[in-house]
This record gives C-alpha cells, sequence and structure tokens, in this order.
C-alpha cells in the first residue's frame, strides 16, 4: 500500500498524506487536486474506491463497423476512454457481417435511452445512403456527431481525416523516390473518404508527374475494404507495371505487400507500398510500413467534447472539422527500380 500511495502521490505531484486524504474521502482537499489523484490512480491503471466513482452522468453510444480493422478498436479507445473522464458511459454497438444493421443498433441505443450517439464510418459516409436516417434521429432529440466521411444533407457536426491532402502526401513522398508509375487501391467508389481520396491522388500525379484525370484513373483500383481487397488490387495494379502502390487501409496495404510476394517480388525493393491509418502494431510488419497517420487521438477527443456540447445544450457548429494526416515513414517504401538503375 505504501508503494502505491507513493506512486500516485509522484504521478499527481502531491504528498502521500493527501493521495490518502483523498482515498479515504476525508475533506479539506481542494477539488484541483482531488482530481489530480483521482487521475493518477486512472493513469497507474489502479481502480478507484467505489465510493468515490462518479455515478455516471449517462450512456452514449458508438456504433462501429466490423472490428476487424484495428483502427476501429484504437478510435472506439480513444472515444471510450474520453467518456468516461467526463463521467460518461460508452456502450460500444458494433456491425457485423450477417448482423445488426445500423439503424437496428440506433434504434436499441435510443429505446436505452442514451444521451447521444457517435457513428464511425456509418451510412453518412455512403452517397447512397438515405440520409433521412438522421434526421429522424434528430427529431428524436438524440444528438449525435459523425466520423469519418460528410454529407450536407445532414445537420450535425462531422470528424474526419483530409484524405486529399493524405493522397498528396503520399504521391509526393514516392515521386520523390523516383517512382513514375502509382497505383491508387481504394474501396467502393460510393464511399466519401474513397472519392476525396481520389481526388487527392489526382492532384498529386498531376502536380508531381503533370498526368491528366483520364491517366491518373487508370491507375486507380477499386476492391474491398480488407487484407483480400488489397491483394486484388496490387495484383491488377502490379499487371498495370506500378512500381508504388498506395493503400486505402492499412489492412489493404498488407494485402499489396503480398500480392507482390506471389509474383516473386520484393518490397521495397521492386514494389514499394504506402498504407493509411497507421493501427495498432503496423510498425511491426516485415517490412515495417510506411503509412499516413490518421490522427485518431485528436479525432477522438474531438468528437466527444463536441457531443458533450452538444448534449449541454450548447450546439457545436453543425459543419465539418477536418484533422490533418501524418506521413510516418518505414522500411515498405524505397526508390523506383530506375532510379536504381542509374549510376
Amino acid at each position: 500500500m505504501t508503494a502505491r500511495l507513493a506512486d500516485i502521490a509522484a504521478q499527481a505531484g502531491v504528498s502521500e498524506a493527501t493521495v490518502s486524504r483523498v482515498l479515504n474521502g476525508k475533506p479539506g482537499v481542494a477539488a484541483g487536486t482531488r482530481e489530480s489523484v483521482l487521475a493518477a490512480l486512472d493513469v497507474l491503471g489502479y481502480e478507484r474506491p467505489v465510493k468515490l466513482r462518479q455515478r455516471s452522468a449517462g450512456l452514449v453510444g458508438l456504433i462501429t463497423p466490423e472490428l476487424d480493422n484495428p483502427i476501429f478498436p484504437a478510435l472506439a479507445q480513444v472515444i471510450g476512454q474520453a467518456l468516461t473522464r467526463q463521467g460518461y458511459t460508452p456502450v460500444l454497438a458494433t456491425q457485423t457481417p450477417g448482423g445488426s444493421t445500423e439503424d437496428e443498433l440506433t434504434e436499441m441505443l435510443v429505446d436505452r435511452g442514451v444521451s447521444g450517439i457517435i457513428f464511425v464510418s456509418g451510412l453518412h459516409a455512403d452517397t447512397t445512403a438515405d440520409m433521412g436516417r438522421y434526421e429522424q434521429l434528430r427529431g428524436q432529440g438524440v444528438p449525435y456527431v459523425l466520423i469519418n466521411g460528410f454529407s450536407d444533407k445532414v445537420q450535425a457536426p462531422f470528424v474526419s481525416p483530409d484524405d486529399r491532402a493524405a493522397m498528396q502526401l503520399a504521391v509526393t513522398h514516392l515521386t520523390a523516390l523516383g517512382h513514375t508509375r502509382i497505383g491508387l487501391a481504394v474501396g467502393p467508389k460510393r464511399f466519401v473518404p474513397v472519392l476525396r481520396k481520389i481526388e487527392g491522388f489526382r492532384l498529386g500525379m498531376k502536380e508531381r508527374l503533370g498526368l491528366d484525370e483520364a491517366e491518373s484513373e487508370e491507375l486507380v483500383q477499386h476492391s474491398l475494404y480488407s487484407l483480400e481487397g488489397g491483394q486484388a488490387a496490387a495484383t491488377a495494379l502490379i499487371a498495370r507495371g506500378c512500381t508504388a502502390i498506395v493503400c486505402a487501409s492499412d489492412m489493404m496495404a498488407l494485402g499489396a505487400i503480398r500480392a507482390a510476394r506471389q509474383q516473386g517480388l520484393r518490397v521495397p525493393q521492386d514494389v514499394s507500398v504506402v498504407g493509411f491509418d497507421d493501427s495498432p502494431l503496423i510498425a511491426f510488419t516485415d517490412p515495417p510500413l510506411t503509412t499516413i497517420r490518421q490522427p485518431v487521438q485528436a479525432m477522438g477527443q474531438a468528437a466527444v467534447r463536441t457531443l458533450l456540447e452538444e448534449i449541454g445544450g450548447t450546439p457545436a457548429p453543425h459543419c465539418e472539422f477536418v484533422f490533418l494526416p501524418e506521413l510516418v515513414v518505414r522500411g515498405s517504401t524505397a526508390s523506383g527500380p530506375a532510379q536504381r538503375r542509374m549510376p
């Protein structure tokens, strides 16, 4: 217990006596100091004493796609922690193939009296979906925030990474390495993030290589957001002579690496691969993946902050908050084959 007190005191920057007073619920401790001690407990992984646990301010629903893609659990963790720190209880509702639909999960959460809902990569990102479902939800008095994918038909706060800038970063990196035949492996065309990535890719290819829209379009391959989807897309792009492939997710990038190896090609010596997300553990693949890092921490916290403003009755602007991604260079990209042959 003494060792634990010392750890908490050091983390909170207070004396052990002060920690003891807080843990025992004694008076005479400033509110700010008390919060620092409780935060130190959370950071160090200790459970708060039962009598100090706040009653939940309410439930907040979080609807995500399947959790096979590691970026979704990472985002859910950031959002869940941010909600918990504000006294709310997160309720994770996951869509699975053949399981509950987004509408069914939304209805279930509303029936349980949630204070608000955060949607991650939901139907709001699908340009063919009916956006009336979100207006209906607003009519029920349930505040919500939407992550990844924007629609001007929905009056709500949106939080997104800058997909266009992400692709320009990737193209700039690869052209600087001497690649002139760069492919883009993306998901189905109906999704807003996909359309934006294509726009950014085209712009990058025009600025860096002088390609027109039709020439860039030949280098875009649509597939599924999965390892198998990335493998299929990369196989097609390699057949078109691509020496570098930008992928719309890290999972697709792993599939692209598999496709290259199946054809006896080496990554990055023969084919360079860039991912998107910077998912947990992706730095430890073989080779470590060069990728575009989604600002998950900032996006998750912004979504929670915005939702709590809506719940509190001071609505956030009904517009899109766009966060800049970051290029993380690792071992899956190298100079283009033509570049290496030069003396």
